[in-house]
């Protein structure tokens, strides 16, 4: 297994300084979420023109890879236009990623609108997928679909991937949000098997009726149960530390904790 780390830990920095986190903590990839404080990547200066071949080389030159272009695309509305639109942007982003040589996109799913029912949804979302991935895959860029919201279980993001029903796309696995979501376990979620194409790690503690991220091996997450499933799927992949600091502005910094995981990693 090879690591990244979502640039949600750090993401108001500019895309050298994140190269220069990753390479300092001994990571292999970034994933791309946030950068300069953007989630769409494709507007910034740095991604176009001489700056994208400056910063390309930039990678290259630290032996890094993207592990996955995040994107905020999700296709839950049964408005086709606001559907259509998610779709547009995922296309721009997909232009990105393959400019980066990534090998995935992620979209979400994500959940159930009011006056709506999870068959429906559930289509909308097929359909949002099987339209992106029919233009990015042949950039060389799949379509993977983060386990999240009301599809977060293994077997709802199956039978999402299953109704889109196309190739050049999968899954990531976010294991942390079904066990925090609906109690499913690494072992159960690791039924989604060979659709796995990256997986997100983090460590959770319930504090107060609630989830909270903590730096890794500190919280209530079953991960060695999640080290023992990857094992047993034989996943070469990378695994991405998700530290949401983007989110969660009160936990450590991810000059803290994106070292923190990489020991913690090795000694597992």
């Amino acid at each position: 297994m090879k690591l990244s780390f979502s640039t949600l830990a750090c993401p108001h920095c500019t895309f050298p300084c994140i190269v220069a986190i990753a390479s300092n903590a001994g990571y292999a990839g970034v994933e791309l979420r946030f950068v300069e404080g953007e989630d769409s990547l494709w507007k910034l200066p740095a991604f176009q023109g001489r700056n994208l071949a400056d910063n390309k080389r930039l990678l290259a030159d630290h032996g890094l890879k993207i592990s996955c272009v995040d994107t905020s695309c999700r296709f839950h509305s049964a408005d086709s236009k606001e559907r259509a639109s998610w779709v547009a942007e995922g296309e721009r982003m997909a232009d990105l990623a393959a400019e980066l040589e990534a090998p995935g996109l992620r979209i979400f799913g994500d959940t159930i609108q009011p006056g709506a029912d999870r068959e429906s949804t559930r289509s909308w979302i097929a359909e949002g997928i099987r339209k992106l991935a029919e233009t990015s895959g042949p950039k060389g860029v799949e379509t993977w679909l983060e386990s999240h919201g009301d599809f977060t279980t293994a077997s709802e993001t199956a039978a999402v991937l299953t109704e889109a029903a196309c190739p050049h796309i999968g899954a990531i696995w976010d294991p942390a949000n079904s066990f925090a979501a609906t109690g499913e376990s690494p072992e159960q979620g690791a039924t989604l098997g060979k659709a796995i194409r990256h997986v997100h790690i983090k460590d959770l503690r319930h504090v107060d009726g609630s989830w909270k991220p903590v730096l890794t091996g500190d919280g209530d997450f079953p991960l060695q149960e999640l080290l023992g499933a990857l094992q047993k799927l034989n996943y070469d992949r990378f695994v991405s530390f998700e530290w949401e600091k983007k989110w969660h502005p009160e936990i450590e910094d991810g000059e803290i904790a994106l070292p923190h995981f990489v020991d913690w990693f090795r000694k597992n």
